[in-house]
């Protein structure tokens, strides 16, 4: 039999979520049936796995030792993973400048040195995570960038901030602003709407006009900071959150990003890429405000950060928009 003693790091989540993160290599029947068979009890008593955790509270799992442990992937920290540039930082939240080139999550068991990776090295050596001890909660990011963009990253460093953090961006109360360098001339600001339909097999996003089975309605809004007859530079407001949102929407409206491999213009992304030595798109995640919140975010009400763009845009920039 195993005991665990429920931490505040570790409250206010159902038991079977919980569960889920603690036995995480267990199937879920698994789970639900030893819950069932009273092999799982809270407080002495019998659980249906709907319970909500409060700090303090004893979860008896009468399973044996070698069962427990078949069940739990071991997880690791990347010691030798990459240093983060921080924005902000307190005891709930990490805010961080994303380089070019990093994913935010691993894709395959062989990415080693993500975003991610990089934030829980740093909370490693900090002393505020402990991977033995925090075996049911990992700090998260909240907000994901593609490989390619850089910018503003939120990361919750403990559980309830994550979910105030995904609650806030759920109900639109975090706000995301982009600077993106396209194709074409935009004089006046514009909303996109559209349908996101997202191929997992190519890992490419559509944007279309009409409704789908498949489409999650999206909002993108946009306003011109500078134009020539040939390119513009766009101040983004990501109203909704898909992958690849911003880059297939105005791929859609036939201003694609400069430089964006997959959505791009390939004769105009040859013609950077020879002249400035653009290999990614210019994408880059520049704001984050908050609007209103409660509870312990707070203090982060009507709060701004800010990230420079990186200096191969300021590069084009500078060129391209030389008046």
């Amino acid at each position: 039999m195993r005991e665990i003693n429920i931490s505040k790091n570790e409250a206010n989540q159902r038991l079977n979520k919980f569960l889920e993160k603690y036995l995480n290599k267990a199937p879920k029947s698994f789970i639900y049936k030893m819950i069932r068979k009273k092999n799982i009890k809270i407080n002495d008593s019998k659980a249906d796995g709907s319970e909500i955790l409060t700090e303090g509270d004893i979860l008896k799992l009468y399973l044996s030792e070698e069962t427990i442990e078949k069940f739990m992937q071991e997880k690791t920290i990347n010691e030798e993973a990459g240093a983060i540039s921080i924005i902000f930082e307190d005891e709930n939240i990490l805010i961080v400048d994303k380089p070019l080139g990093v994913l935010s999550h691993p894709d395959t068991n062989t990415d080693r040195d993500t975003l991610i990776d990089r934030i829980l090295s740093y909370l490693h050596k900090k002393g505020e995570f402990n991977i033995e001890k925090n075996s049911s909660f990992t700090p998260a990011i909240c907000n994901r960038l593609d490989r390619n963009t850089g910018g503003l990253v939120v990361c919750g460093k403990n559980l309830a901030t994550v979910q105030k953090l995904n609650e806030i961006i759920a109900s639109g109360n975090m706000y995301k602003y982009y600077f993106a360098i396209v194709s074409g001339k935009l004089e006046t600001k514009g909303k996109l709407e559209g349908y996101h339909i997202k191929d997992d097999n190519t890992n490419q996003v559509k944007i279309t006009k009409q409704e789908s089975q498949n489409g999650k309605k999206v909002y993108t809004e946009y306003t011109p900071v500078k134009y020539t007859d040939d390119f513009t530079m766009l101040n983004i407001n990501l109203i909704t959150g898909k992958s690849h949102q911003i880059r297939a929407h105005l791929q859609s409206i036939g201003h694609p990003i400069l430089g964006d491999r997959k959505y791009g213009d390939s004769d105009v992304n040859k013609w950077a890429k020879e002249r400035f030595a653009v290999n990614n798109q210019l994408l880059h995640a520049q704001k984050i405000s908050f609007d209103e919140i409660d509870g312990i975010l707070e203090y982060l009400q009507g709060e701004s950060f800010y990230s420079e763009p990186t200096s191969i845009f300021k590069r084009v920039e500078k060129n391209i928009f030389k008046r």
